[in-house]
């Protein structure tokens, strides 16, 4: 949505070819002559473009938060995540939602796997770090954007290779915590699975109530 925003401001002209700078010239609160947010587009006219992209981003937010567990609902996630790519949505963005399609395959998923790759306490331990892990990726993601986008980070001078590197480490911390968040999700819902066996075993719960 950040890129839609950035060619939404460009106006109402076309573009000048397939990838374009989302940050146009003329910024004056971006410091990086970097800073220009590369992205691809089919459309050519920025205007269009960037309301393509930030609608996109508005659907894909929606798409996570309400429909994405339902029975094809990770193959309509990842058809909005390439529609997004293709106007104008950015290029990093590829990345981070092909690992969210990943994860969200697996929904549906039996859970054996994980309840034999985690005995029950580290399954136990894992399953509290879930929301920690994917707050952390929130937090690399949110710096990166800040760097990228105004040029400046903390007690980093204004130097292109300083911030170059910075921004390279950033995304490997965002790519490990999402990662990570994805493990200890799988190890809740591990925890959960024998949680719910044993009392099902013990008579407390209905055979109903047992997730699939």
């Amino acid at each position: 949505m950040n890129h839609g925003v950035f060619e939404m401001l460009q106006g109402n002209h076309s573009t000048t070819g397939l990838v374009i700078k989302a940050l146009g010239p003329g910024y004056g609160w971006t410091v990086w002559t970097h800073g220009s947010e590369p992205a691809f587009t089919i459309v050519p006219n920025f205007l269009l473009t960037g309301i393509l992209a930030t609608l996109i981003g508005l659907v894909m937010i929606f798409w996570s938060l309400r429909c994405i567990h339902r029975p094809g609902g990770p193959s309509i996630f990842l058809l909005l995540g390439v529609t997004s790519f293709l106007v104008g949505g950015g290029m990093a963005q590829v990345l981070l939602f092909t690992l969210n399609w990943a994860a969200a395959t697996r929904i549906r998923s039996s859970l054996r796997f994980w309840c034999w790759l985690f005995p029950a306490p580290v399954g136990r331990v894992l399953g509290k770090l879930w929301p920690w892990a994917l707050a952390g990726a929130a937090v690399f993601f949110l710096a990166a954007l800040e760097i990228a986008v105004v040029g400046y980070g903390p007690h980093v001078p204004v130097q292109m290779e300083l911030l170059g590197k910075l921004l390279w480490r950033l995304a490997l911390a965002i790519v490990l915590s999402l990662l990570l968040s994805f493990l200890c999700g799988f190890a809740h819902d591990a925890a959960a699975r024998r949680t719910d066996a044993a009392s099902l075993q013990h008579g407390t719960i209905q055979v109903g109530k047992l997730p699939l």
